[in-house]
């Protein structure tokens, strides 16, 4: 889908289909009104009749009115209130997708000015509906038979005055970035776990390389983890026939002086739980279980096609966790790359296992700021339910600047605390420290067991078990996120 800006006149605009929008029981805000004058009344005259009265999502197609060069004017409710909520907006530009796919014509034209959303200005209304129209028109049917059938519509133009134009611009570009990094994510996540493994995901990291200057990708192999000491990552591989990579992605968009920012990602590509088994029914979702590492290489790609004027690097931890004769077993102990020693009493608890190894790598390369993602914890999904991502870390100003950001991309994240009093769930008689704490808190203390990790950085983690994906129906499938929140964060770093 290609996104224009234009500021032509109503009456001189020639497109397929003209997209207004309508307040319940309000008069016609401005673009609307303009249209209704030269059309000789005639939305007023719908509004009149009652066939439509503006509810929000509500749709009326009408065609062959006079003065006009669009071929069909589409008016959209907008609801009774003055200020849509990103939600309300959201719903409202379904509805509109959802009309303008079973259309003929290749292009239209949404005239959204008329429309005020909360705590966003032009710009970012403009950006939130790029990347919402964008990712309603995501299809994953690559293991289909009979494929979707394809939808004439090609491009949206976002109708503003001139004095907008660059700002509308802006939010265009921004907006089919942050899409294209979902939509990366998204395809990632979907795949089926025979296809999409370790060393797919370092495959695709090195495509995307090759596709954008100023990324470099390294990927470490399971002997050159073994020579780093990474006991912790390589206990998770160790049941499978399937070899862990940790997949180091470097971008250079600054000054090589310039401190990176770091993303860490879990890449687990399948979670049987190992030998502490997860129940089968829904298990096939655990092929979701690398969604953190496919928000880094998400996140990198709309960093890419920005090409944003920072440094960053990714290091994703990709391992398969498996039951066989050669698995870890609950009551084992491991050393980490840190030198601290792990008592593994639960195999399912695999994720901080790869990701506390991945956080003691990525100090080498001295970031401002680090953060995980990680579909980590049930626990989050029972806190947080499916709305929004857990926040946790050592930094107060990172983490603020990361609900700030999540906040602005309208993919929120809500801190829980990470005090000191937690840590005493970890204790372990064995070793420094167990790899559970027990049904209590559990994604406080998963966070816990990284924080012993991350002493030496700033550092905040994203509990993403239930944001990452959607569940069971005909829904199903990765979401993309939180690819908006990170390339927000991002951008809000690079002063774009």
């Amino acid at each position: 889908m290609e996104f224009l800006v234009n500021n032509a006149r109503p009456e001189t605009l020639k497109t397929a289909t003209l997209v207004l929008t309508i307040g319940e029981g309000r008069p016609l805000g401005e673009q609307a009104l303009t249209v209704d004058t030269l059309a000789e009344g005639a939305l007023s005259a719908v509004l009149k009749r009652g066939d439509m009265s503006g509810k929000l999502g509500q749709t009326l197609l009408l065609q062959g009115l006079p003065n006009l060069q669009a071929e069909r004017i589409l008016l959209v409710g907008q609801g009774k209130e003055d200020s849509l909520s990103p939600k309300q907006f959201r719903t409202l530009l379904g509805a509109t997708l959802g009309v303008l796919k079973q259309l003929g014509g290749n292009d239209a034209t949404l005239a959204l000015d008329d429309v005020t959303v909360k705590d966003r200005d032009a710009y970012g209304r403009a950006r939130l509906a790029v990347e919402c129209l964008a990712d309603g028109g995501y299809v994953f049917d690559r293991f289909k038979s009979e494929k979707a059938k394809p939808v004439q519509l090609q491009k949206i133009a976002l109708l503003t005055d001139k004095t907008r134009q660059a700002d509308i611009q802006r939010a265009i570009n921004q907006g089919q970035a942050i899409a294209a990094g979902m939509a990366l994510t998204r395809d990632l996540g979907n795949l089926p776990p025979n296809l999409c493994h370790p060393i797919h995901l370092a495959e695709q990291a090195k495509t995307l390389a090759q596709e954008h200057k100023g990324l470099k990708v390294e990927v470490l192999d399971e002997q050159q983890l073994k020579e780093l000491g990474m006991g912790a990552f390589l206990a998770v591989a160790q049941g499978s026939d399937q070899p862990p990579r940790l997949i180091v992605l470097n971008y250079q968009g600054a000054k090589k002086s310039e401190q990176p920012y770091a993303l860490v990602g879990k890449g687990i590509t399948f979670d049987t739980g190992g030998i502490s088994l997860k129940p089968g029914a829904g298990m096939d979702e655990m092929k979701y279980d690398m969604c953190g590492a496919a928000s880094v290489l998400g996140t990198f790609r709309a960093v890419l096609e920005l090409q944003l004027p920072i440094n960053l690097v990714g290091v994703l931890a990709c391992a398969e966790n498996m039951p066989s004769g050669g698995a870890t077993r609950p009551g084992d102990i491991v050393t980490t790359m840190s030198g601290q020693t792990v008592e593994i009493l639960n195999t399912d608890a695999e994720g901080r296992l790869v990701l506390c190894d991945a956080l003691t790598y990525v100090e080498r390369f001295k970031p401002r700021a680090v953060i995980d993602i990680a579909t980590l914890t049930g626990a989050c999904i029972i806190a947080l339910g499916h709305q929004t991502s857990g926040l946790l870390g050592n930094d107060d100003a990172l983490m603020q600047q990361l609900l700030s950001a999540g906040v602005a991309a309208d993919d929120r994240a809500w801190q829980l605390p990470l005090f000191d009093d937690y840590q005493e769930q970890l204790d372990s008689p064995f070793a420094d420290i167990a790899n559970i704490g027990g049904r209590p808190a559990g994604t406080i203390t998963a966070a816990c067991f990284l924080a012993r990790f991350t002493k030496k950085l700033s550092w905040a983690h994203l509990d993403v078990a239930g944001t990452a994906w959607i569940s069971g129906g005909k829904d199903k499938g990765a979401t993309g996120r939180p690819v908006p929140l990170l390339t927000q964060y991002l951008l809000e770093r690079s002063g774009v």
